[in-house]
This record gives C-alpha cells, structure tokens and sequence, in this order.
C-alpha cells in the first residue's frame, strides 16, 4: 500500500514505533530563463489551486512529514514536557496590561488564569470600579484551531468598538463592528481587510483597508455604520502591484492618513477627519528611493524623510502648506544616529533613534530644547509603547534587556522623571544577578565588524565547553532588539550561551547597514553569520559542531544559506517558515508579495544578473550531495508570507541528498500561517519542542 504523492517506503502507520521518513515523488519539471535552464522536481507540491490547498497528494506528503515528525519526538515527549511546564510556569496566569487612558476611559487587557487569549476591558476615568467587558478573545476564539485579534479600534466618542479577527493563519481578517453602548455587534461585516481601522470625528464613518484577491492590501474604502456594506465607497486604490496600501491616524487625531509604498518608497495622503468625505490631499509625489513618514501637530505637520540622509531627518511644514519646499529640518541626519521614528505630542515630539546600535529616545519641546532619556543599562532594548492620548506630558516606553525583564516606564517630558509601570513577573522565580550580557564585535571577511549580543549564566563556562545558540534576521532593515525572553532562561539555565548576531540586511548600525545585505550585497548577511561564528570558536567561547542555530522567515533563508556554506560548524539548525526558494518565489509574480519583495532580492524576471545572483545563493537550489547538520523545519498551510511548500520542497529535496544519518524533520501547521500556533501555551509548546530538537541533537538529554 503507498501513501499518494510519495514513494512505497514512505507509507507510514499510526503506531507509535519510529517509522522512516517519507520520500516525495521527483516528477520532472523544467523551466527556462535568460537561456538558463532549471529543474524541479517538486514543483508539484505548490498545489495549483492555492490559495486553495485541496491536492490530495499535497496534503497527503505533508500529513506524512508530521507524522514523522511526531515519531522523531515522541520518544523525547517527557522533555519537552518538562521544559513546556518550565516555560509556562514562568508566565503569570492572570498577566494584565497597564491600564490605557484614551478618551473618557481607561482600558485594559488581560489573561484569565490558564486562558490562552486576552478579555479587554474598560472603566471611565470617574468610576474605577465601573469595569466593563469590551472585547472576549477566549470566546471568539472558541471552536477554532487558530485565531489572532487584528484591529481595535474605539471610536473617539468611545461608542463604537471596530475589531477584526483571523480564524485561518492566512491573515485575511474580518471586521466587525461593536456597539459598546448596547453590547450589540452591528449587522454590517468587512471581508479581508488588514490593519487597523480609524474612525473619522464624526463618530459614525469608519476607514478600512482591503486585501484584494492576490493578498496585497491595495484599497482604502469609507464605511457609514446602518449603510451596506456593499455601497463603502474605495477611497484611495493604488494601481501599482508593488507597492502596499498601509493606513493610520495623527497622533491629533484630525487626520486620517494614508500610506502607499515598498520596500523603498512611499507617499503619504491626508484626509481632514472632521470632513469624511473631503479632499484626500498628497503630501509629497513618490519618487524612487524616497521614504517618507508624516504626524501632525498643531499648527504643523513633522515630517520623518530620507531625502537628505539615509538615515533620516526630521522635518516641520506648515499645516496649510506641507509641500516638499516648506519642510524645515528640526533634525538632521547624520552617519552616527538613525532616525527610526517618531510619535507627536500637543507640546513634546518624542523621537526614537538608534546611536552605535544602542536604542535611545529623544525628547523636543516646541521651543526647540531637547533631552536624551537615560536608561539603567548599557546594551537594552527600547521603545515606544501604547500612548493613545495626545494632549499629555508622558510617554509610554517598553524596555528590556537580555536580562532585564519587559519593563514598562511612563517618562514625564517636562520633568524627565522616568517611572516604572509594570516589570514582568516571572511566578516561577528569577534572579538576574545569575545572569550575564554584553555586545562583542566579530570581524566580518570584508573588513566590516558585525556587532553580538550575548548572555549566559555567570557560571557558565567560557571557554568552549558550553553550547552556543546563535540567533540571526539579516533582511529588510529589521534590527534584532537585545531583548529579554522568559523561554530562552530554560537553556541558559541547561549551560547555553545565547548570542544574537546583528548581521548587514539589519538596520542594527542604520540604514547604511541594512543596504549591505540587499540586492547584490545580499550574500554579506550569510557570511557575517558564518564569520560570528568562527569569529566565537577563534576566541574559545564556541566549537564547531556544538552551535545550535534558529532563524525564521528570511532567517530561514539565512539557514539555508549557512547550512550550505559551513555545514560543519553547526549542531543543529531550526529553521522556521523558511524563505528557501528564493529564485522560483521571486519568479512568480502572481504571489502576493513577490512585486513588492525586487527592491529586496532584485526582479529575476526582467534581470539576468539578478536570476544568476539569487541562484547562487537560493538555499534550495545549493542543496548539494554531503552531511548536513540535524535540522528542524516548520511551515504553515495557510501561510501568505512564506508559502508552505518552500519548506517542504526544501525537505523533501535534501532527504534525497543528504549523505548522512542525522535528524531532518518538518512540522506543517495545517491550521496555521507564518506566526505558529495562536494560543499563548500553543506557541510556547512549540518553543519547547525546538528546544527538544537542539537538547537531543547535543547529547544533553538529562534534564
């Protein structure tokens, strides 16, 4: 008896006994660009139907991944066991948020004990003891596999709550609209939409985003509450297939604004809130290679823009004349400080910046003076919080570091004092004064110094006889925060050192740093990661073969890339949601990202150079004859980011190459996207298992 879609061996029973890992059919498949011919033989496990994933074959193959996956882990289940009640137990039961003023209300979050979602509450600011329930995530959550709260948005004369929910993982949300007068949700519904919802000073139209067919968020639409819902009228539609439609409000609250652009432009339009159906005027005309982010403030607008530095300035214009010519530097760009963004007070602009890597926050007055906000440490994490209201002095800030527990601090702007809110509390016990973090500097092969975070126990040995898990991102300007992790205590308490590697495709050093590892500098960010970790073995903290690696989505690709280049180095790799088929992912220009992702990768479509480039680095089409490291693979179904058969394409290929015995596994979330599993236990467990794979894969299984 064979099990469709793979070979007679891979027919897998139910039983419990390890059985042996499915084998994909190769069926042939070739296509041909700029005269250079490519095979692939799994190409049929992209289902040709999808987003539709119904191919009995498709779903036979992954369903037989998960079963093998379940009979890899299940003779190690008391483990994860163990550490999934680790990990748990260091979650407070009953968590709750800082309480939000916005408007006439104070509102509120939290988890009942043992509830994997929140119930968000609310009381007017007279009558604390007036809490009402606004919002049950527990019920709506109920009866789904998956699910994930998207907008909540409150009207501002706090009559009307705008939600949105996910009950798939495909990030297609629903939007609904609660009358919290009544408790009553109101009839009218908004199908795929993404983001958030503004509601205009009317109380009664609301703006939305929409997901067109393709998954790309291309419309703004008005909706009146009592009309249908088929006469909202599109607002703004932008015909360009690269650029994505994002949508938000000033921090004033009177204006509605609308954002469209990719991965290096944009342009922004403003709609007065108090004239719904007004005039949606442009602020500045895009042009390639201009960013540009827009608040507005008084009698002004502040203007965050790249046009003079790749590390942004900031700029004002006058409210009733903010074209390009009118904006006046408040600050200027510089190579040392990058500019990450902004949030507007009635009297302060609060600025967030990035100095040699570290995160500051910068405080304006409207009379030009000027405070830097002093932290108690000297490699953290910072930013900024909730702060819905826009006539006050604090701002909201959450801080942490690698061992330093999420802290919330609300810092009074006029005073500069700095008050703590909320630590995170760890019911469990925990004592940072066991622990140990500071930032090296490992040498790069071109000549560049690639910053690294690192913590472990203060008696962990350093001299290469503890493991090492090494952490790395490399794309899209995204920087890796030195941030605080409640499961990551379960293996540095098992004798790991954790190290982050800020490699070039982050924005860690500014923009300068993120354009290193893009287009045809792409390859910089896999060698940083491969030059950290030798740099770590060079100076005898690590060894080859005992470093445990995990990225996700383009860290995936980053995986790939390094399990290719050093296979030897490393002791186990957990790749999750893997951006591994980059060359034909970049090809097919009917999947939702691919238009906005060539400013990224380059357009292999149109560019031979960019098709060679990516070629020779596209972790599934290196996939070569030898020994690979033990490797952990995961995906989702429903997935819209990274498709579900990039990892398993890129499972089902190595399994026919690899030359050794070591562990490759791949877990499909059916019922999932790119996040995992929704729950906050869910997820958890799955962190549990990754560490599993690792603790099994080093030998060190004893507890």
């Amino acid at each position: 008896m064979a099990l469709a879609g793979c070979s007679e061996n891979a027919y897998m029973p139910e039983a419990a006994e390890p059985i042996a890992p499915p084998v994909a059919d190769r069926r042939p498949h070739t296509f041909t660009r700029h005269g250079i011919e490519v095979k692939d033989s799994y190409h049929w496990l992209r289902d040709q139907s999808y987003p539709t994933v119904d191919d009995d074959d498709v779903i036979a193959y992954l369903e037989a991944e998960n079963r093998y996956f379940d009979s890899v882990m299940e003779p190690h289940r008391e483990l994860t066991e163990t550490l999934f009640e680790e990990i748990k137990a260091r979650q407070k039961p009953d968590d709750e948020s800082v309480p939000l003023k916005d408007g006439n209300h104070f509102y509120q979050w939290r988890f009942e004990p043992g509830a994997q979602y929140r119930t968000w509450t609310r009381w007017p600011v007279d009558e604390p003891g007036a809490v009402e329930t606004v919002l049950d995530e527990v019920a709506l959550a109920e009866g789904h596999e998956y699910f994930a709260l998207g907008s909540f948005s409150v009207s501002h004369d706090g009559r009307y709550l705008a939600y949105s929910t996910d009950t798939s993982g495909a990030e297609r949300y629903t939007m609904f609209v609660k009358d919290l007068a009544t408790g009553a949700v109101l009839p009218e519904t908004m199908e795929s939409t993404l983001g958030d919802a503004v509601w205009a000073a009317d109380n009664r139209t609301l703006f939305y985003q929409v997901m067109n067919e393709n998954w790309r968020s291309d419309q703004v639409r008005r909706h009146t509450l009592g009309e249908p819902v088929q006469r909202d009228e599109v607002v703004y539609e932008e015909p360009d297939s690269g650029f994505w439609v994002d949508l938000g409000e000033a921090s004033s609250k009177r204006y509605v604004v609308i954002s469209t652009g990719d991965q290096v432009t944009n342009e922004s339009y403003v709609l007065a809130s108090d004239d719904p159906r007004g005039e949606l005027l442009l602020v500045a005309a895009r042009r390639v290679g201009h960013e540009y982010y827009i608040d507005h403030q008084g009698d002004r607008f502040v203007v965050r823009s790249n046009d003079a530095h790749r590390n942004f300035r900031l700029a004002t214009a006058p409210e009733n004349d903010f074209s390009e010519s009118t904006w006046t530097t408040l600050i200027e760009g510089t190579d040392d400080t990058y500019i990450l963004g902004f949030t507007c007070f009635d009297r302060w602009i609060a600025v967030e910046e990035r100095v040699a890597g570290i995160d500051q926050v910068r405080i304006l007055d409207r009379e030009g003076g000027e405070r830097r906000v002093a932290f108690p440490e000297s490699v953290y994490s910072v930013g900024f919080g909730a702060n819905a209201e826009y006539g006050t002095d604090v701002v909201r800030l959450s801080y942490a570091s690698m061992v330093t527990p999420d802290t919330v601090y609300d810092y009074d702007m006029g005073t500069g004092d700095l008050a703590v809110r909320k630590v995170r509390e760890i019911p469990s016990g925990y004592d940072p004064d066991l622990y140990r973090t500071y930032r090296i500097s490992a040498p790069a092969r071109d000549g560049a110094s690639v910053p690294v975070s690192i913590v472990h126990r203060k008696d962990t040995p350093t001299d290469g006889s503890a493991p090492v898990y090494l952490y790395g991102y490399g794309a899209y300007g995204h920087a890796i925060d030195p941030s605080f992790s409640t499961s990551r205590i379960s293996i540095l308490d098992r004798g790991f050192v954790f190290a982050i590697a800020h490699i070039r495709g982050g924005s860690e050093l500014g923009r300068d740093w993120y354009e290193q590892g893009k287009l045809k500098q792409r390859t910089n960010t896999f060698n940083d990661f491969v030059d950290v970790a030798r740099h770590l073995i060079d100076e005898g903290l690590a060894k080859a073969g005992r470093i445990v690696i995990r990225g996700g989505s383009a860290g995936g690709e980053l995986m790939g890339a390094v399990v290719n280049q050093a296979p030897e180095l490393w002791g186990a790799v957990a790749a999750h949601v893997p951006f591994v088929d980059v060359l034909n992912t970049m090809l097919d220009d009917s999947l939702p990202l691919t238009p906005g992702e060539w400013p990224e990768w380059g357009n292999p479509i149109t560019d031979k150079d960019a098709f060679e480039l990516i070629r020779s680095y596209s972790p599934y089409d290196q996939l070569a004859p030898g020994d690979y490291p033990p490797m952990l693979v995961t995906g989702g179904l429903n997935d819209p980011r990274v498709t579900y058969w990039e990892p398993a394409k890129y499972v089902a290929k190595l399994r026919t190459l690899k030359t050794d015995d070591e562990a490759l596994v791949l877990k499909t979330n059916m019922g999932a996207g790119h996040g995992g599993k929704s729950g906050r236990y869910d997820a958890l467990y799955e962190v549990a298992e990754e560490y599993t794979f690792f603790l099994v894969a080093l030998g060190m299984t004893g507890g």
